[in-house]
């Protein structure tokens, strides 16, 4: 019921709090590795297919110029919530990551969480799907 996503292998260890937290609500889950920047076909692909997969919530878990949760919910209409992550590259210590996530355009929604709290992306999931 929810897809979450990653840009890097790296940022798995990251999003484990929402494994947990989804685990625990008994919240079925998929997880997959894709990035906007480096595979960007890829991204649109896994947003576009997104509901026929059965998922009804989306979490991307993003550093640095977080780009991933604004992708993808330019190709889907099922809710994204952004989850932004620390990174040794920041310079802004996940700041920035926030700012890219809660700073998107005009329709194109993204939920956002605080700095690596992916516990609470999946929390919210669970109330969007009235878990």
């Amino acid at each position: 019921m929810v897809g979450i996503l990653v840009g890097s292998e790296s940022d798995r260890e990251r999003m484990q709090g929402a494994f947990d937290e989804l685990d625990k609500r008994g919240i079925a889950y998929e997880f997959d590795v894709r990035s906007a920047h480096r595979t960007p076909d890829a991204v649109a692909e896994y947003a576009r297919t997104a509901r026929g997969r059965g998922l009804r919530v989306l979490i991307c878990g993003a550093g640095l110029a977080a780009a991933l949760p604004g992708a993808v919910a330019a190709h889907t209409d099922l809710p994204v919530i952004g989850v932004p992550l620390r990174s040794s590259l920041s310079v802004l210590d996940g700041l920035d990551a926030l700012l890219a996530i809660a700073q998107m355009p005009p329709g194109v929604p993204v939920a956002a969480v605080g700095v690596d709290s992916a516990k609470n992306a999946a929390a919210l999931a669970a109330r969007i799907l009235g878990a």
